[in-house]
């Protein structure tokens, strides 16, 4: 028989070089998008995204008025994708997204153990470190951007131990973004 291959929760978001995932007043206008990066290649691995409840209040079903074709595209390829929000205080199922209040182990190992394509833990911040405490992130896909923001939303914060990552790979794109891709050891 077979072994079933559990599905992987990757974490992917860029990252100033001073280690902030937003600025100061939540500002993401640092960030470069560009096709070389392979954000497209990125969404056909994925078929699930984990939101904390911010983060889907604010980019869950985003529909920003944009004329760059490319950007409609993937926001369409994101609204395709199912959708689990991970709230204290909403709770129930909606047409757009299933919500989670409690057992976060528990589901998220329900929903790895289900077929098909990884999961890209989306955030926030304190989602990410409740993952990462949890041991629930199978890989770091880290974009550092080529900007210093000096203060915002830092990348990690609480983290309860101390992990060993082992980087299985880097790109180099020539907007000047490094991407590194960890799994934990």
């Amino acid at each position: 028989m077979p072994e079933i291959l559990s599905r992987k929760v990757l974490l992917d978001l860029a990252v100033s070089l001073d280690g902030f995932i937003e600025g100061q007043n939540g500002e993401i206008d640092w960030c470069i998008m560009d096709e070389e990066m392979g954000f497209n290649n990125f969404l056909n691995q994925i078929d699930t995204i984990f939101y904390g409840r911010k983060s889907y209040d604010l980019w869950g079903e985003s529909t920003p008025d944009i004329e760059d074709v490319d950007l409609q595209k993937q926001m369409e390829s994101i609204h395709t994708k199912k959708k689990y929000v991970f709230s204290r205080t909403q709770k129930g199922t909606d047409q757009k997204a299933v919500y989670i209040n409690e057992n976060i182990l528990e589901e998220v190992e329900k929903i790895k153990s289900q077929s098909g394509k990884d999961i890209w833990l989306y955030g926030g911040s304190s989602l990410i470190t409740t993952f990462m405490n949890l041991g629930l992130v199978d890989e770091l896909r880290l974009s550092v951007h080529p900007v210093i923001l000096g203060e915002g939303k830092p990348l990690f914060v609480n983290i309860k131990q101390r992990l060993n990552l082992n980087l299985v790979d880097t790109r180099r794109f020539s907007s000047g973004v490094v991407q590194l891709i960890y799994h934990l050891k």
